[in-house]
């Protein structure tokens, strides 16, 4: 699935995300908003995660739709 429809349909793929990355609060998944930069940034912020790791988990994530 690509970012468009991620982003058009966030409200269902936040449960998802929520899911996958359990200690990311409601607020800051609000802040994601669908955005694939925001979700990598955040990852990056929240577990320490280089770029291109945070890159290729948010990558990993979006292919299982």
């Amino acid at each position: 699935m690509n970012w468009d429809q991620i982003s058009g349909r966030w409200t269902e793929f936040k449960g998802k995300a929520r899911e996958m990355w359990g200690d990311i609060t409601d607020d800051e998944w609000d802040r994601v908003a669908g955005k694939r930069d925001q979700m990598v940034g955040l990852l990056q912020k929240k577990y320490g995660d280089s770029k291109e790791d945070a890159e290729r988990k948010v990558d990993d994530w979006a292919k299982k739709f």
